[in-house]
């Protein structure tokens, strides 16, 4: 019995590892460019630093829309082929970026942002429908949240101590994660099927086709339109503060090095994994999935207060980036496959999650596009800081107001058995009691 024990445990490490190397590395292709202000530089009445922002965006939001039928449909021995060949073709890319002269280049990083679309349903395709999937999947969203502040870093390393030029540093910055990507990618293929167990308690996860897929959104049509614009809402404030950080930094007049992406990401890493870590002793999907609303709910408050007391002098620049980040991510890091991954258990539905998350990716970056097209044309004479406190307190007010929606659909939809009622009669009092 402890021998099983403890193979369960190592199989968990090693998934959870494996994921979160593979996730972690893959930003190394995505997001160093963003470091690089690309200052001087417009086309077409449009700053150069949001075209390309908005071209790898585009082809992102694109490659969601194909991940629907694509991911969904993926079939378990094809998944290793296609993570390193989406990887190659995304480095390639970055090359592509790098020899071509601006602004030729930026269909460059369009077609880099197509490949990399389709990496995270890949990758949480392995660890879906597990005893364990939400232990392996906060290790592998807790990734992007220390990955993107590390990949900056690097790339900013690499212009100030090797004078790499902006355009060479993205291609420059991939080369150094291809052979940890490798390592960690050819780690998740190894990592063994769900067991009996694991189907028993998430339902087993298999392709949806196109009549599957309708049916499921019919079903469910009123809660995830809800997540539809609630992730749109949280999906647009996230790629905003990623994508302008160093604006908004400098906004603040805060004395910053290289170090800075990474300082306030670790923490939020940590505490966002402790926080929802607690949710793996919930062994009720419907308990569980309930329990997912309330920490949204102080999630985004905890955006909004803090965002406040910053304003009014009562934090400081360093702790409300940090704090406001913790919030914001805390409520979106669930809709990366958690949330789903319990929503599909809670209400026995026959599927994978690649489907839902890949539905409402496809739109929360398409709402990331318009805001850049917003900011550039009908709010250009302001800021990046207040443009981005602005953001904080009008998303908070939607994503409050779309999360009580969804909540009471969903409970609305809860069958009337022992199960369902677990769900609709929440205790935040018994949370720590369960078994």
């Amino acid at each position: 019995m402890a021998q099983s024990i403890n193979t369960k445990t190592l199989v968990t490490l090693k998934a959870a590892l494996a994921a979160f190397g593979v996730y972690f590395c893959m930003y190394g292709f995505r997001k160093p460019f963003t470091v690089a202000s690309f200052e001087g530089l417009a086309y077409f009445g449009v700053d150069y630093k949001i075209l390309i922002i908005i071209a790898q965006a585009v082809g992102y939001f694109i490659s969601k829309f194909i991940g629907i039928k694509f991911i969904s449909e993926l079939k378990p021995q094809h998944r290793i082929a296609y993570l390193l060949a989406f990887i190659g073709v995304a480095e390639l890319a970055l090359l592509g970026f790098a020899a071509v002269p601006a602004p030729y280049n930026i269909v460059f990083m369009f077609i880099n942002g197509i490949p990399l679309g389709m990496i995270w349903g890949i990758v949480f395709s392995y660890i879906e429908g597990r005893k364990t999937t939400e232990i392996i999947g906060l290790f592998l969203c807790s990734s992007f949240v220390v990955s993107s502040g590390f990949t900056k870093s690097a790339g900013k390393f690499l212009m100030d101590t090797f004078a790499v030029s902006e355009f060479w540093m993205p291609f420059c910055t991939g080369l150094i994660f291809i052979i940890p990507l490798m390592i960690f990618a050819f780690l998740l293929e190894r990592i063994p099927k769900p067991t009996e167990e694991d189907i028993l308690l998430k339902n087993k996860r298999q392709p949806l086709v196109r009549a599957e897929r309708k049916e499921l959104i019919r079903q469910f049509f009123i809660p995830v339109v809800c997540i539809i614009f609630l992730y749109i809402c949280l999906t647009v404030l996230r790629d905003f503060r990623d994508n302008f950080n160093r604006e908004i930094w400098d906004g603040l007049h805060f004395s910053f090095d290289s170090s800075i992406f990474t300082l306030t990401e670790i923490p939020i890493a940590i505490m966002v994994l402790l926080i929802l870590s607690f949710m793996v002793k919930v062994k009720n999907n419907k308990k569980a999935f309930a329990y997912y609303h309330y920490i949204l709910f102080g999630g985004i408050l905890t955006v909004g207060l803090s965002t406040y007391l910053f304003q009014s002098g009562s934090l400081s620049p360093f702790l409300w980036m940090m704090i406001s980040g913790f919030g914001m991510y805390i409520c979106y890091i669930p809709f990366n496959g958690i949330y789903f991954d319990r929503m599909i258990a809670a209400f026995d539905i026959k599927g994978n999650v690649g489907f839902l998350i890949y539905t409402v990716d496809s739109f929360g970056y398409l709402g990331s596009v318009l805001i850049l097209l917003y900011k550039n044309f009908g709010s250009a004479q302001t800021s990046w800081l207040n443009f981005y406190i602005h953001l904080n307190y009008i998303i908070t007010a939607a994503v409050l107001i779309l999360s009580v929606t969804a909540f009471l659909a969903f409970k609305k939809k809860a069958k009337p058995n022992s199960n369902s009622n677990q769900f609709i009669n929440f205790d935040p009092s018994k949370f720590y009691k369960l078994k």
